[in-house]
Parts: C-alpha cells; structure tokens; sequence
C-alpha cells in the first residue's frame, strides 16, 4: 500500500507544471524515504531530477519499493482540477494499476476522486554522481527567469562565466549582443533577494536558452534558484521546495561552443 497525503496540494500542481514540458512520461520511485524520479527529455539533452521526502507528506506511507508508471499529461489534467487550498492524497495499492487522486477541501465540504492508469515504462535509472563544482551560484528565481527569458531575444545560446567579480551573462545573435552582470550581495536585507557565489575557479560555458527557459517554469516553486557549474560537465539547476526537497535539471554545455565562451 502506498499512500502521500500533502496538505499543501497546491505545489504537486507547480512541481508538474515545471517540467511536464520537458518529460511527457516517466516513473515515480516510491519508497520508505519518499518519492523520486528521474527523466530525461526526447533529446537527451537535459535530465529532471525530482525527489520528494516522506516527512514532506502527512502522513506517508509505503510498505514495499513501488514504481508507479506515469504519463504526466494525464497527471496535468486531474491536477488543474485542485484548487489553491486544496489537500491533495496520492493512493495506490501494491499491485494496482492506477494511481488514485483525491482533493479535499480545508473544512472536507468538497472530496473529489480521480483514477490514472499506470503505465509500464522500460526507463533506465541514471545514476547522478555527486560533484564538487567550480562554482555554486545562490540567487534570486525570478531574476534568473528574467535574464534567460530577456536573452532568449538576442541568441539561441547563453554563455555563463562565473569569476569572484560576479556571475555574466551573455549571449549574442546576427545583429543584437546582450550581457548581464550580477555581483554578490549576501548583505541584502532579505534572503530570498540575494547573491552569493562559491567559487572554487573561474567558469565560463554555453548553454542552449531553449532548456533553461524550459527549467524556469519551476520559479513558482522557489525564491532561489542554485546554479552549479564545472567545465565540460551538465549544468545543474536546483530549485528547493521548502521542506518537501527538491527540484534538479541538468543540462549538458555546448561543447562546439565552449572554448569560444571560455575566451570571452
């Protein structure tokens, strides 16, 4: 028996909304410790990593390691049925094959079922190695979901450089070049509007804008986004959802592209 009551149901909608785009299917891993998944897009370009932990749910339980296979447009449309204050429980039994959704409303006046069949999906498990990167960048989500969303006019592609100056970034067309420079600021006020760099050495690779401007759909999720960078390996973008754990997508660099970013 599996079951994950989440009282704030209203982030399940968020979390699939910011990567339903990107991985139409996929298979939730659910455990003792929570629920994870992993996927990667058509193109093998980009990877989601999701993982949710029990203590997030209340109450949680699983009794035995279940896979549950997941077409995520279909999981979409029972989401937008939620609404904003909703409580939302995800129920299936061991050899079942559907997943169970139900809403509740705050004062349990409104209860609303809904039943998705479970797909088989042959998907490799990726094992992600952990790294120490040159650089970790802590700033705001929405400043990041503007620059890229503000780039994506000017090229097809974004070089980000970190160095102890700050975090660039640049991207150019035909016609047009753009670049835009964040310096640190751990001394603001608030949190959630801060900049702060770890910098291990100075790093500058080039990413398609296209998969970054995917990534920030998950900028409702969070204040802050990590970036975390090293040469000649993925891109990792985080997003923490509070308590409950988090969002990763990596994003491999473009290799044709680096060394010419790198000399910029």
């Amino acid at each position: 028996m599996f079951e994950a009551r989440l009282v704030q149901g209203l982030i399940l909608k968020k979390l699939l909304e910011s990567f339903k785009d990107l991985v139409t299917e996929g298979n939730l891993d659910c455990s003792s410790t929570g629920i994870s998944l992993q996927a990667m897009d058509s193109s093998h370009v980009s990877l989601v990593d999701v993982n949710l932990r029990a203590e997030g749910f209340d109450p949680y339980r699983c009794d035995r390691n279940l896979t549950l296979g997941v077409n995520f447009s279909f999981m979409s449309k029972i989401l937008k049925c939620i609404g904003n204050e909703d409580i939302i429980t995800l129920r299936s039994e061991d050899s079942a094959d559907a997943l169970n959704v139900t809403f509740e409303s705050p004062n349990q006046e409104k209860v609303a079922d809904y039943e998705m069949k479970l797909m088989n999906i042959d998907m490799e498990h990726l094992g992600i190695p952990d790294t120490d990167y040159d650089a970790v960048v802590h700033m705001p989500s929405h400043e990041f979901q503007r620059i890229c969303r503000d780039l994506g006019q000017f090229g097809e592609s974004v070089t980000i450089a970190c160095t102890k100056d700050g975090i660039r970034f640049g991207a150019s067309g035909d016609n047009l070049s753009g670049n835009i420079t964040l310096r640190q600021n751990a001394s603001v006020d608030k949190e959630e509007e801060q900049v702060t760099i770890e910098l291990q050495e100075p790093v500058s690779l080039t990413f398609a804008l296209r998969y970054l401007n995917f990534f920030t759909k998950a900028t409702p999720l969070s204040n802050q986004v990590i970036l975390s960078m090293s040469k000649a390996i993925p891109l990792s973008v985080e997003y923490r959802i509070g308590e409950l754990g988090h969002i990763r997508y990596y994003l491999a660099p473009k290799i044709e592209e680096d060394d010419e970013g790198a000399a910029e």
